[in-house]
């Protein structure tokens, strides 16, 4: 395992990181945690050189922190640097900063976090958190000792990420990174700047959710298995992401015990500017396969919204494009049936224009809402 410094602060933390938000379920709901099995995950990443483990106060239906704090029993809560999360969303004056905190440290069983995030802040978030004096209270939790460092988990754009990164004397971030999404919010621009500013900088959905480290298409495949075929997709992105000096650590969301050992062994043979020219192409090459695959070039500007019938036009096309990048046609179709407001589907497109109007895409939106719905919609 690599030890990365941790910005500008005096010590090391692991390369890779626990992400607490995927845990073993029972009965496929997300609310209950199959306790034993995280508590082995968590303890048999600890034993083999894990020492960064992050949680937050909504993963599981509010259920991960208490989760974490019983694996950390019995000398365990030594040996890890612990981060979790502030619900932001749900802090409407000064107190609420602290009463959460304190609710926090409670679950985990601790006196103290290690790193504190403000979570998932963009621009509306963190003009509200403004208002009610975060930055004093960070400081006080500081000082208090209840919290050792602040950091922030960003979604947002580019330039928000530079305001929030600029607004206080920020340990540390997390952001989203991943071989796609190299220009997708904070994106690798806002790696370098964090770096720069001696900002430790960790990493979110590494995988994409699970999509780079899936069932490739066979473009993408062949491109993997030319230059070895026993690295996996997962390995791939992973090892891209471990290259980068300035990414201090990689949070990977495991859900069995299986998807544990394979990370940890990524780790083990992994390090930063260890990807050779080689290697760096076929990354490139294989983002480029992903991209022609693309069945439909929506930029995701939202120019086409609001839609007069409320057709979320850019999330339906999201889903259409990534069922066929990433072979996951059932998931987007899943995601498509169950998970979006049914108001907010293809089929409740009318067809009446408005939105190529203003497409500066000039997409076709109307026949491409029809072949969304015809792909993805219940047969």
């Amino acid at each position: 395992m690599e030890y990365r410094k941790f910005g500008n602060c005096n010590f090391t933390v692991s390369a890779l990181g626990f992400g607490c938000m995927r845990f073993p379920v029972i009965d496929k709901d997300s609310s209950k945690i199959h306790e034993d099995k995280a508590i082995a995950m968590i303890r048999h990443a600890i034993d083999n050189g894990v020492n960064y483990i992050d949680t937050a106060y909504p993963y599981h239906g509010k259920n991960s922190e208490i989760v974490v704090g019983k694996a950390l029993k019995d000398g365990y809560r030594e040996k890890v640097r612990l981060a979790t999360k502030s619900p932001v969303w749900l802090v409407k004056e000064y107190n609420d900063f602290e009463k959460y905190l304190n609710e926090q440290l409670d679950k985990l069983q601790t006196d103290y976090i290690d790193f504190y995030l403000m979570h998932a802040l963009n621009k509306e978030r963190f003009d509200s958190l403004k208002k009610n004096n975060v930055f004093k209270f960070l400081d006080e939790a500081i000082a208090s000792g209840k919290i050792k460092y602040a950091g922030f988990s960003f979604h947002d754009e580019e330039d928000v990420f530079y305001e929030i990164a600029d607004s206080y004397p920020w340990t540390f971030c997390q952001i989203q990174l991943n071989y796609m999404d190299v220009e997708y919010q904070a994106g690798l621009r806002g790696l370098k700047y964090a770096a720069e500013k001696g900002m430790a900088v960790v990493i979110m959905e590494p995988l994409k959710g699970g999509k780079l480290a899936g069932n490739p298409p066979n473009e993408v495949k062949d491109l993997f298995e030319s230059y070895d075929s026993s690295r996996t997709p997962a390995n791939w992105a992973l090892k891209w992401l471990y290259n980068f000096p300035e990414v201090t650590t990689i949070l990977s969301g495991m859900s069995t015990m299986e998807q544990l050992k394979e990370n940890l062994q990524i780790a083990s043979t992994c390090s930063s500017n260890s990807m050779n020219s080689e290697e760096l192409e076929i990354m490139d090459k294989a983002k480029d396969a992903y991209l022609r695959l693309t069945k439909v070039n929506c930029t995701g500007c939202n120019y086409c919204q609001p839609c007069p019938f409320e057709v979320d036009i850019p999330r339906n096309f999201e889903l259409y494009n990534e069922g066929h990048m990433f072979n996951m046609l059932d998931a987007s179709s899943n995601s498509y049936n169950n998970f979006m407001p049914k108001n907010q589907t293809a089929s409740n497109c009318t067809e009446c224009g408005k939105c190529e109007e203003e497409c500066p895409q000039n997409l076709p939106i109307r026949q491409l809402l029809k072949e969304v719905h015809a792909a993805l919609g219940k047969k």
